[in-house]
């Protein structure tokens, strides 16, 4: 369901200083929001992440040099110089003789279902491949393109388990060099994200989720140490970059977790299908590296998405996109559903220099009610 049908929930409600968009109500009047079944043959469409290296980075560190993609730094860039098509194309400069240059995504995919996976490049000993199929899938390469641009095909199909694979683009020691553009992974999409904005649950529970991460208080990391509180928190990358071990500090009581909440913060509904994805992938793969976890709970930004959200989250491994039931950032205490907080509610909060009180507050309200906080991913997964 799109966003823009959702606004009439709490419209006046602001974050940051950008309108909240209200996507949460629909889940309290519709219930939880359960993607369509695919029809039994799921349309073949091109699952990579900016696959012809046309999303401009952003000035934003941790969004990394190629959205999208994982580079080794300084290594890669987009290059308008001759492309194979668009205005743009990957173009890769190894730092020594003693590094490949690889470029590498990480993409969800259907368990036993083929794919076939294809590049165009230029250079000498350039190689396509996927890792994590289940099976030894020999990459495919060339030798030397001369000059010009050359497609490179290979095909995999994924074992019983399989629900992730990672492509991989490189050259070879010491041949300089090499360019790619227009990446394709051809099969089914899985299955779009479930939206919902709070946990279905008879238990008397509440989870408190934190947004954002620009303000990280010593108050609020020893409140939630002392009162022992699971914490989902969804940190933007750059501020997890600046102080990672506060976020692991505050999520180190069991039953917490580090979820998705994009790159740049900007409103998904005014991007298209591939910057959404990019925004969503990226940021989970800033998770992976300074945390070691992967994340599966998105937070959409100012609580917007559209369908374009929901296969997107999927496409980067994301099972659920959450909004929130209540809001308790900087003094708020708003319950969308009006009356007290009720079991599976989701609280947002905001890691502002108000956070320490503002858990409280919400600490407070859940206790009124007869609930207590646990773990999101606990109950959701």
């Amino acid at each position: 369901m799109p966003s823009s049908m959702l606004r009439r929930f709490a419209p006046g409600l602001r974050l940051g200083g950008a309108p909240l968009v209200a996507a949460l109500g629909a889940a309290a009047l519709l219930g939880p929001l359960v993607p369509a079944a695919h029809a039994d043959a799921p349309p073949v469409v091109n699952l990579a992440t900016n696959p012809g290296f046309e999303i401009p980075t952003l000035p934003l560190a941790d969004y990394g040099s190629i959205p999208g993609w994982n580079c080794a730094a300084g290594e890669a860039a987009e290059s308008a110089a001759a492309p194979h098509g668009g205005s743009t194309a990957l173009a890769v400069t190894p730092a020594d003789a003693d590094s490949l240059g690889q470029c590498t995504q990480t993409v969800s995919v259907r368990p036993g279902t083929t794919y076939r996976l294809t590049a165009w490049v230029r250079g000498s000993y350039v190689y396509l491949g996927a890792t994590g199929t289940g099976h030894d899938v020999p990459p495919a390469w060339t030798a030397t393109t001369g000059g010009d641009w050359q497609q490179l095909t290979t095909s995999f199909t994924t074992g019983a388990g399989v629900s992730s694979v990672q492509l991989y683009l490189h050259g070879w020691y010491g041949q300089g060099g090499y360019g790619a553009d227009d990446v394709e992974l051809d099969g089914p999409a899985p299955d779009p994200a479930w939206a919902t904005w709070n946990v279905p649950t008879s238990d008397k529970v509440v989870f408190f989720t934190i947004d954002d991460g620009w303000y990280r208080t010593p108050e609020a990391a020893q409140f939630i140490a002392d009162h022992h509180l699971p914490i989902t928190a969804f940190p933007l990358p750059m501020p997890s970059g600046f102080q990672p071990d506060y976020f692991r500090q505050v999520t180190a009581v069991p039953g917490s977790s580090i979820q998705d909440h994009t790159v740049s913060h900007r409103d998904l509904t005014t991007l298209s299908p591939a910057e959404q994805q990019a925004e969503i992938c990226s940021a989970r793969d800033a998770d992976q590296r300074l945390y070691g976890t992967t994340p599966t709970v998105f937070r959409p930004p100012y609580f917007a998405w559209n369908a374009a959200t929901l296969q997107a989250a999927a496409n980067c491994g994301m099972r659920t996109v959450l909004t929130a039931t209540a809001d308790f950032t900087s003094g708020a205490s708003n319950v969308y559903h009006g009356g007290p907080l009720q079991p599976g509610d989701v609280v947002i909060m905001h890691f502002t220099d108000t956070l320490a009180t503002d858990l409280q507050r919400a600490l407070d309200a859940a206790q009124a009610a007869g609930l207590q906080p646990a773990g999101l991913v606990d109950y959701l997964h």
